[in-house]
């Protein structure tokens, strides 16, 4: 496979997987808002921003913190790389780049998603927007579907590539804005806007009904944590990223024959985290263990660059 065609893949899978996140995130955020018997006003949508790193560029715009400045800015605003509208788009220009590698369903899955944004000018109000990042989700699990559909080669890896590191990136970068500064000043830890935001942080990651399954005594902070960092069995968790990275990078290598850098990076996060007691973290510092976790996977990003020579 030629290297730019294994970019586009791996990219193609980066953006599509952060469009989803966004649009979870948009929905979690407006229920956290609107919908919450205690709403979180401005201190919602001010974390939604942090999580996804865009408040200068929100700050640079002059924009309030309102559902509808911010969900506009999230979704269909053009003028910054962290809306689902420019992830679709580049995630498209990807995919077109490769549209023989891609079935139909992946394809029509990419570029439906596109079009719903297609001369959108407002995302209207509550739930004119809830009904936007539902179709996102829709077309993505469409996508994501028709992937695991394909055959099982080196275009389906790719993809798959991009989407966990993506995830990992995101999950992290979800679980650290919350833990440091969803919590409002002056509110108790477990009181109801705490415990609001932490159903909302496994909203966004579809882990609520995981949540009931795997503990029995009620919502508890540490537990989050636990089951976003270390169980393997929920898809969007630290684990689960970690080790699909490993499985789909020793995949690659093979159909290719080598071995490479971002193998051995891969092999060596996973060992540690398979060593790691979310318990242990959180004593520690949840804060700087997620912190550096994000830079191991910004270097594993790299070094999956250079591997497979995309530049």
């Amino acid at each position: 496979m030629l290297s730019r065609t294994a970019s586009s893949l791996y990219w193609l899978g980066r953006y599509f997987e952060r469009a989803d996140f966004i649009a979870r995130l948009v929905e979690a955020t407006v229920r956290l808002d609107v919908l919450s018997s205690r709403p979180a006003g401005e201190a919602a949508w001010a974390s939604a921003l942090a999580v996804l790193d865009t408040e200068d560029a929100f700050e640079a715009g002059g924009g309030s913190l309102t559902q509808g400045s911010v969900a506009r800015f999230l979704t269909i605003d053009a003028s910054h790389p962290g809306s689902i509208v420019r992830c679709l788009d580049r995630a498209r220009n990807n995919a077109r780049a490769v549209r023989t590698a891609l079935t139909r369903e992946a394809w029509t899955a990419i570029n439906r998603a596109w079009l719903t944004f297609e001369h959108r000018a407002s995302t209207g109000g509550t739930a004119a927007t809830l009904n936007l990042v539902e179709t996102v989700k829709t077309e993505t699990r469409g996508f994501e579907g028709a992937v695991h559909r394909m055959l099982r080669n080196q275009t389906t890896w790719f993809i798959r590539l991009g989407q966990t590191v993506e995830r990992a990136d995101n999950t992290a970068r979800l679980l650290d804005v919350k833990y440091h500064i969803l919590l409002p000043e002056g509110e108790k830890v477990g009181g109801v806007v705490d415990r609001d935001q932490w159903t909302t942080i496994l909203q966004t990651v579809s882990a609520v009904t995981a949540y009931r399954w795997l503990y029995s005594e009620g919502l508890k902070p540490g537990n989050v944590i636990d089951l976003l960092i270390a169980r393997p069995e929920l898809p969007r968790s630290i684990a689960a990223s970690v080790e699909e990275a490993v499985d789909i990078l020793g995949l690659l290598a093979k159909r290719t024959g080598h071995h490479g850098e971002a193998d051995r990076m891969a092999r060596m996060r996973s060992t540690r985290l398979g060593k790691t007691r979310s318990n242990e973290v959180i004593v520690s510092g949840l804060h700087q263990y997620l912190q550096a976790f994000i830079t191991e996977n910004d270097l594993l990003h790299a070094a999956i660059g250079r591997q497979f020579k995309f530049h």
